[in-house]
């Protein structure tokens, strides 16, 4: 397949110089020209020639692509309105221009040379840019590079060098980065046979029609991988040149000589970006046909073809993203059934029936001070209904469920990861060695500029007292090296920041995150303060429809609030996050990476599971009781529970945050925003000239397509958003059984709609070879172990599992749930109403005693509005099932990583098979050479006989060398008779040369 390797990097103008600017208008039909050192050509694509990406040979891939822009000045606008150019000066690509006026498909407008020096030379700061991409250019070419550019003197706009990777260098930096290819060894992958085998023919069978219509890999058979070596072409399935090395590799392999190509006018490395061209049929092509669409959903993705084509990194990531939404539809399947059972149940749950009994005239305290009225339990009846959805027996066992569900997912994702390591030849990757950041180089060049000006002050101080003492003696010239080793501006290591360079930094990062925790926290005391006033202003309406939804529209009215005020935050939170990882000063992008992804994590966990922490575990806890209240501003009362408990407070404050965030954030911003910015520029270019308009038309070049795309900005958003939906199906499934489902359908969609993005709408990203996903899995560890403990807090004290299990087996008479709702209200006494609190107007006469939720001492009691023996057994109760929970979960979540081993067997079989061979490989090759050596020796030396293998034996000097330029000579299609002629042939011609000195002679085991 043709590489789409498409990186751009943003560099200065640059202008031709005049020889080739001039042979270009006398050789106008000349197809490429040359510059010396077989570097660098410019592109003349004829009709015959093979188009797409490649060079203008219809040969050599495009491995990469540099984009240069070109500043449209006055001075040129003007030089090219009065200054009539040679009419060969209009070209296209090296050819005549085209005959007719109107169409003009290749119209290129050029400028003369002259006035291009001319304003070189007005503009130094321009000139300098155009020394340094001279000097970046020259240095690619002295790595072994090959450049390609148009021919076009461009005014204004992009201009695109095309870079390609000759054999020499692929196989250089493929030894040096130690990239593993197949070998020649290769063995079939033994196949299940049995039960297992049929169980496992019948689901592949099963799944085919869900597969993704792309060319299979041949499991079947496995080659060996090894890290790629000049010394060992022969042992290598190499049967092209041009393909042996897929387009990833290649990419990442150009990519890592322009990482450190330096430049020393700016001593920095140059940044680079990528972007994607496309072709017919090709990866690209194959992924947008059976990845990218929306109709495949159904499908499996093509992993495989994804690494292929975007790198390992990106590879891993849509792997854990399929196989989290495949273990999704089990979740989703159990919290479905729970759902169903609380409906199944709703009509038979006693609690609900006797709070939706109007006989038992249960007559509620006020919602607040002296406007609101008493009012009947009953009025609650479609709350109390609808919390027994969520809120049933089946929800423990839910909460147990999703607790060992998260510890499977992280189990299986070790073995899928070691798997797709073994497959990609990833086993045994060693961490790359980073180079700095550009930002940390530049301080660092500061730092050093700095101590060598307080050196050099340092030393005019000194010198005046070297003088005045007797150096001519020599008796103090220690002195002089105990001052020159005591003076700090002179250092023999390397320098390099310290923390008390990254002070500041550091000092603004604590300081920033405590400031945004606090304004996390008082965006949800707000909410408090607006649901406090807004149910109070609810409780005095007259319409009763009114008062009988007040704590829904409070709830549903203050969580939608609240979500605008989450996505606008987490948009802030997250700008914020990186500029503060900037101040640290990172020395690597893998530092860098890690520190902006911890960073905005804690900000956007805050901000999106704050006010749901709040109702989950403080709402009710601190409002007091009926004549002791707990008021905010003195005047406004704080907010309670309702009767049937907060969880149905917290199912509705959950699911709207979580779909709300979902699909405003992760679904319309990702489609809305590219769409917003493709609008942008298509308004912008509406501005532009007819000229400039029909120019743009002409450029039907890939990269030029490509460069107007989305620059990546890597993964850490992706992931973010998976991260948090995590937490939502994790840390408070217990009060929304029906979480896995919305992330299920979510995910699907939000899988084609990141490959839509990727495909069309990103800048294809760099290729990066990683073996797992990093810190994001030891965030989703913790974030499993954390849910273990958020659940059982929910169930012992959010839900009414607990109090229902104490009242059914401690206090019930019958040993059922009759008389529960009567047993978990108190009584309190009217007339116990501070002054000015009571109802000023009441519908309700005789009324003399009202309930509230609680478990407390009646008025009559000694210990009158003291929490009860109830309160007690009940908070115990609580206690102990939240330590039982835990350990149980804990349990169950080692007895899993128990059961499922990281390792597959099949994959540990093979490795162990792979290293027997591999030793198996290196041994025959050591053998063949030992018996190479003894047969030379034996040509060389007819009169010393055939030596002993036991004992020691004489090779010339020059059989090593020789032997190794034998092998470096070697071809790929050649056997190993004519690599052996070859080798015999190298090492009789150096033995005849070389003189026959015996004290020349090497002795070797």
């Amino acid at each position: 397949m043709p590489v789409r390797s498409d990186a751009s990097i943003s560099l200065p103008s640059r202008s031709v110089p005049r020889s080739v600017s001039r042979s270009v208008s006398r050789s106008v039909s000349a197809s490429q020209h040359q510059i010396p050192g077989g570097g660098v050509g410019s592109v003349t694509l004829q009709d015959h020639q093979r188009t797409g990406q490649f060079f203008s040979d219809g040969q050599r891939k495009v491995d990469y692509v540099l984009v240069f822009h070109h500043c449209r000045h006055n001075s040129m606008k003007g030089s090219a309105h009065h200054h009539t150019p040679h009419p060969l000066n209009v070209i296209s690509n090296g050819n005549l221009p085209p005959a007719d006026p109107v169409r003009g498909a290749h119209r290129e407008v050029c400028v003369d040379p002259s006035a291009e020096e001319g304003y070189l030379e007005e503009d130094p700061v321009e000139a300098e840019k155009v020394m340094i991409r001279d000097e970046f250019e020259a240095k690619l070419l002295e790595a072994g590079l090959e450049m390609e550019r148009d021919t076009e003197l461009r005014v204004y706009g992009p201009s695109f060098t095309r870079l390609h990777a000759p054999w020499s260098v692929l196989s250089r930096e493929a030894e040096f980065l130690k990239i593993k290819v197949p070998t020649n060894k290769s063995y079939r992958v033994k196949e299940e046979r049995g039960l297992s085998g049929s169980l496992s023919e019948f689901w592949r069978k099963m799944n085919q029609p869900f597969q993704p219509n792309i060319p299979q890999l041949d499991h079947s058979t496995k080659h060996l991988a090894h890290c790629f070596s000049r010394d060992k072409l022969h042992l290598y399935n190499i049967i092209s040149k041009d393909t042996f090395f897929d387009n990833a590799t290649r990419s990442r392999i150009v990519y890592e000589i322009l990482r450190r190509t330096a430049c020393t006018r700016t001593c920095q490395t140059m940044g680079i970006t990528t972007l994607i061209a496309k072709e017919e049929k090709n990866d690209r092509q194959l992924l947008h046909d059976e990845w990218a669409r929306y109709g495949a959903f159904y499908k499996y993705q093509p992993v495989d073809l994804i690494r292929k084509y975007f790198g390992e990194k990106i590879g891993l990531y849509f792997a854990w993203l399929g196989l989290y939404t495949q273990l999704l539809i089990p979740a989703s399947i159990v919290g479905v059934f729970v759902f169903c059972y609380g409906c199944n149940t709703v009509d038979t749950n006693i609690p609900s029936q006797e709070m939706c009994d109007e006989r038992q005239n249960f007559t509620m305290c006020p919602l607040c001070d002296r406007a609101c009225d008493y009012w009947q339990l009953y009025s609650e009846c479609g709350t109390a209904r609808t919390s027994h959805l969520f809120d049933n027996p089946a929800t423990v066992f839910f909460a147990i469920f999703m607790s060992v569900w998260v510890a499977m997912f992280l189990e299986q994702w070790k073995r899928h990861q070691i798997t797709l390591n073994h497959s990609w030849d990833l086993t045994g990757l060693e961490d790359e060695e980073e180079h700095p950041r550009p930002k940390y180089q530049t301080i660092l060049l500061q730092k050093k500029q700095k101590i060598r000006r307080n050196d050099k002050n340092n030393k005019k101080k000194i010198e005046p007292v070297q003088r005045e003492e007797d150096v001519a003696t020599g008796k103090d010239k220690w002195r002089q090296r105990l001052l020159s080793a005591m003076n700090p501006g002179i250092s023999t290591g390397e320098e390099k920041l310290t923390w008390s360079d990254r002070l500041p930094g550091y000092l603004i990062n604590i300081s920033s995150i405590i400031f945004m925790f606090g304004l996390t926290f008082s965006v949800v005391f707000g909410m408090i303060v607006y649901r406090i006033v807004l149910s109070t202003v609810l409780a005095m309406s007259p319409d009763p429809q009114t008062k009988s939804n007040v704590r829904v529209t409070v709830t549903a009215t203050a969580v939608t609030i609240n979500l605008v005020v989450i996505l606008i935050l987490d948009e802030i939170y997250g700008a914020v996050a990186a500029w503060l990882t900037e101040l640290e000063i990172p020395r690597t992008e893998k530092d860098f990476e890690e520190r902006l992804i911890l960073k905005a994590f804690f900000l956007k966990f805050v901000n999106a599971y704050a006010p749901i922490f709040y109702v989950a575990f403080f709402k009710g806890r601190f409002a007091g009781r009926p004549g002791d209240y707990v008021y905010v501003f003195n005047d406004y009362r704080m907010e309670e529970c309702a009767p049937g408990g907060c969880l149905i407070e917290l199912c509705i404050q959950l699911s709207i945050i979580m779909v709300g965030k979902q699909l405003i954030q992760n679904n319309i911003f990702e489609i809305g925003i590219p769409k917003l910015k493709k609008l942008m520029r298509a308004c912008k270019d509406k501005g532009i000239s007819l000229e400039e308009r029909e120019d743009q038309q002409t450029r039907h070049q890939q990269w030029n397509l490509d460069y107007s795309l989305v620059p990546f900005d890597g993964l850490t958003p992706e992931y973010m958003e998976m991260i948090i939906q995590f937490g939502f199906v994790s840390l408070f499934v217990a009060s929304f059984p029906l979480a896995p489902l919305f992330a299920l359908i979510n995910n699907v969609i939000e899988i084609r709609l990141d490959a839509k993005k990727f495909v069309t709408e990103l800048r294809r990203p760099d290729s990066v070879r990683t073996k797992d996903i990093g810190i994001w899995y030891n965030i989703l560890s913790g974030m499993g172990k954390f849910s273990v403990i958020i659940n059982a807090f929910v169930i012992s004290f959010t839900s009414g599992f607990i109090p229902r299990m104490v009242y059914q087996y401690m206090y019930s008479p019958t040993g059922t749930m009759h008389g529960f709702v009567d047993h978990s209200l108190s009584y309190f006494n009217i007339s116990d109403f501070p002054s000015g609190t009571a109802p000023t107007s009441s519908k309700l006469s005789n009324v003399t005693f009202c309930r509230y939720r609680d478990y407390r001492e009646p008025p009559w009691s000694a210990d009158a509005y003291q929490f009860s023996k109830a309160y007690w057994a009940v908070l115990a109760a609580r206690l102990a099932f939240v330590i039982l929970f835990q350990n149980l979960v804990m349990f169950l979540g080692l007895l899993v990583a128990w059961m499922i081993s990281d390792v597959p067997k099949d994959i540990s079989e093979q490795l162990k098979r792979e290293k027997k061979m591999l030793v198996d490989v290196f041994l025959r090759e050591e053998k063949e050479k030992l018996h190479l050596v003894q047969t030379l020796f034996s040509k060389n030396h007819p009169s010393q006989g055939q030596p002993d293998s036991g004992r020691f034996r004489t090779i010339h000097p020059g059989l090593t060398q020789s032997l190794r330029q034998a092998q470096d000579g070697e071809e790929v299609g050649g056997t190993k008779g004519i690599r052996r002629a070859a080798s015999f042939s190298q090492f009789t011609r150096q033995m005849c040369m070389s003189p026959s000195n015996d004290s020349a002679r090497h002795t070797a085991v």
